[in-house]
């Protein structure tokens, strides 16, 4: 796994920004590493320094068939030597379903690969989570397990995604980003100075309790607003509007975009500075969480 590069603040220029007198700039987290992708650096980085010195054996984490969190941890346990297992939705699937799997299990994570609905019901009951994995997987029972949460959630990941916003030079208005579990956002909001706001992308349809998981992780700070209406029907949902948008934007700022989070946050972004959201001579700072993956190979 190579060496982490540092992260790039990249104007961005356009008639639209001009005109409505906006000073947008992109902080491009997608550069840092081919395989540990944008905000999976910062969320995952106490996390594996906490494991290291927990004394636990086995690292066990969550996620689906597409899950660029399955992919950032199978290449950071690699590089750190962690053995790692990683409990997979969809009994249906197996490591050579796509290139994502066959990426991690070629890392040296085990995958398990379980029903959705019990997939489901062993999320729900965290305070026994440790004792499900160990009965469903064979030869983990007398294992110490270190649970990582689906998505690299927790506090640990909203302590490392604080440090993002220490990572813009200079000022700014608003920070803006996608979000799933809230965990990215909770952590820019409780790093921002008065004055600032951190404006969320739900990527997700319907995800009411949104709000309230990132006041708990975040301290109960209000420095922040969700614009719930850019999920296009919901996670990894797309239409040709927004698959068209992604190209275009793409070839135009030489930027790229993929529909499940970065197209989806800039999609909205842009539709509110239309719809004149944003007070003119505020400056704003999208944050690009990744999720444009290099070619995938585990050397």
């Amino acid at each position: 796994m190579p060496k982490l590069k540092l992260p790039i603040l990249q104007p961005l220029t356009d008639s639209l920004f001009s005109e409505n007198q906006l000073d947008i700039s992109v902080l491009r987290l997608d550069t840092l590493h081919p395989f540990v992708s944008g905000n999976k650096v910062y969320k995952l980085k106490y996390n594996l320094e906490a494991f290291q010195n927990s004394g636990m054996e086995v690292l066990v984490t969550f996620g689906g068939a597409y899950s660029n969190h399955i992919v950032a941890t199978a290449a950071a346990c690699k590089e750190k030597g962690i053995p790692c297992i990683g409990i997979i939705r969809g009994d249906e699937l197996n490591e050579d379903s796509n290139s994502r799997l066959r990426f991690a299990s070629d890392c040296g994570m085990k995958l398990h690969f379980i029903k959705r609905e019990s997939y489901r019901q062993l999320l729900t009951v965290t305070d026994r989570i440790d004792a499900q994995v160990k009965e469903l997987i064979p030869g983990t029972f007398n294992r110490l397990l270190y649970i990582l949460p689906e998505g690299g959630a927790g506090e640990l990941a909203v302590q490392g995604c604080r440090e993002i916003v220490q990572e813009i030079p200079g000022d700014f208005s608003f920070i803006c980003c996608a979000c799933g579990t809230g965990t990215t956002l909770a952590g820019i909001s409780s790093a921002l100075k008065p004055g600032q706001k951190a404006i969320g992308i739900p990527v997700l349809r319907g995800e009411s309790f949104l709000k309230n998981d990132i006041l708990k992780m975040n301290g109960g700070l209000t420095n922040f607003e969700l614009l719930q209406e850019y999920h296009f029907g919901g996670y990894a949902k797309s239409d040709p509007e927004l698959e068209t948008f992604c190209h275009t934007f793409t070839e135009k700022h030489d930027l790229p975009l993929e529909p499940v989070y970065t197209g989806k946050l800039f999609y909205g972004i842009l539709d509110k500075i239309q719809k004149n959201y944003f007070p003119s001579s505020s400056s704003l700072v999208i944050v690009h969480t990744g999720g444009i993956l290099q070619e995938l190979g585990c050397a």
